[in-house]
């Protein structure tokens, strides 16, 4: 009989010792090594089902590969269309990580509950009866999605075999076991063996499987960093749980681009796609406030509107706060600098926050110009014209430097019905005949003279 192998693991960060000790010398830790069983003997691997045709590897040249891509499987959901590039990739191993309740759930039923193919629905953490009071709550129903609630991979890959579905959703990787590894659901060697085994099965099968990952405190993905190394696709499901949006995007995307993002609403009958989200970022009001400014951005391909709020006042205590909410905090404090140096604007003694609205992070350099102008319309205690907006990126010296797929952003704000765009006057704007005036400017100096 084979002898059993054990290892230490830490259960903080993944790193294997050959034996205990008290403090993890990778992430610092104490009392985080634990013992696991990482051989057993009479081990049996993944059987594929006679009736599912598998792919015989074999050496090619690179002139002999075919390069005809397959035909992504369409999940109904523009959104997560989007993010995956396309569609679903056949084959390929699909993770989705997320605060906790923040809808990473009800989004894979919902996705599930809408595909026209047969989808099997696996989870660890709640009960069939529970399942189907969350569907019920999202008004979502269909007969080719089957819901089994199960944590060893044995059982699962027996109801595959069985059902030969066309994707398989898990929920969620943390509670699965296998009989192979002794050691308890969500351990470091649970994980790393149950997400080999299904890599096995996609990989031969051809079937897409999906699954939710739980996240640590610092919001990285629990578990080994080699689970992310092994999918081919990691998704982060993001929101402040104090808003209504939640933002879909790739970390890594094997089959696509890693820019695109996709935005929903969170309602009480679910996750809804946010199809034109510029005019739910941006506030709808009458009277015209200081400190408001609109940019111009862009995610991937997609051109978006957001807000930009400023707060400037008269620090109280001897040193001046500066905060930046969905911005970063240091390129805030170097455009305050640049509007010093260049522009003549005394704003080393106050108080300066800023605010994206609608609970978004964005770091296109695109919105350095409406930065600057909320900045100095609240200084200035001067509304901007609402029907302005911005879309430039400011240097050190002061110059406005041109910005990528211009044209996408200012077509995007003359369908929302903007009167004029500052841009830079380096960019190379082909556009004739357009309804919304494009200003040219080339520094900072231009813009304080045009709104102050």
């Amino acid at each position: 009989m084979a002898k059993v192998k054990t290892t230490f693991f830490c259960q903080n960060c993944g790193t294997q010792f050959a034996k205990w000790q008290g403090q993890c010398t990778a992430c610092k830790e104490w009392n985080t090594i634990v013992e696991e069983v990482i051989q057993k003997p009479e081990k049996s691997d993944w059987k594929t089902p006679s009736s599912v045709k598998t792919r015989v590897s074999k050496p090619l040249t690179i002139n002999a590969i075919d390069s005809s891509e397959d035909a992504r499987l369409n999940t109904q959901d523009q959104e997560f269309n989007r993010v995956l590039g396309g569609g679903i990739v056949p084959g390929s191993l699909i993770l989705l990580g997320g605060e906790p309740g923040i809808g990473k759930s009800t989004l894979l039923l919902q996705i599930a509950l809408k595909l026209p193919y047969k989808t099997l629905y696996v989870s660890g953490e709640e009960s069939q009866k529970q399942i189907k009071m969350r569907a019920e709550r999202i008004h979502a129903n269909n007969e080719t999605c089957y819901v089994l609630t199960e944590t060893k991979t044995q059982n699962i890959f027996k109801q595959i075999e069985a059902l030969e579905p066309d994707i398989v959703v898990i929920d969620s990787i943390q509670t699965l076991h296998s009989d192979y590894i002794e050691s308890s659901s969500g351990s470091i060697s649970q994980i790393k063996e149950c997400t080999t085994e299904l890599i096995k099965f996609a990989k031969e099968t051809a079937t897409p499987v999906i699954l939710i990952g739980h996240i640590t405190k610092d919001g990285n993905i629990a578990g080994p960093k080699i689970l992310e190394h092994m999918v081919d696709t990691v998704l982060q499901f993001e929101g402040d749980r104090n808003h209504i949006f939640r933002i879909l995007r790739a970390n890594k995307n094997r089959f696509g681009s890693t820019s695109e993002i996709g935005i929903y609403e969170m309602q009480g009958s679910g996750l809804k796609e946010v199809s034109n989200p510029s005019e739910i970022l941006i506030s709808k009001k009458d009277e015209e406030l200081s400190g408001n400014a609109v940019a111009s951005t862009l995610e991937g391909l997609r051109p978006l509107m957001i807000e930009v709020q400023a707060l400037v006042s008269t620090a109280v205590y001897g040193t001046p706060q500066r905060s930046a909410t969905g911005f970063n905090a240091k390129r805030l404090n170097m455009l305050l600098a640049v509007l010093e140096k260049r522009a003549g604007f005394r704003l080393g003694a106050k108080d300066v926050f800023l605010n994206i609205t609608g609970g978004i992070s964005v770091d296109d350099p695109a919105i350095d110009l409406a930065v600057v102008a909320a900045i100095l319309s609240s200084n200035e205690d001067e509304a901007l014209p609402k029907d302005y907006c911005f879309a430039a990126e400011v240097g050190l010296s002061g110059e406005i430097r041109p910005v990528q797929r211009v044209e996408q952003r200012i077509l995007e704000a003359e369908k929302l019905g903007f009167s004029t765009i500052f841009v830079s006057k380096y960019n190379k704007i082909a556009l004739k005949n357009t309804a919304i005036k494009i200003q040219l400017i080339s520094k900072i100096e231009d813009l304080v003279n045009f709104i102050v």
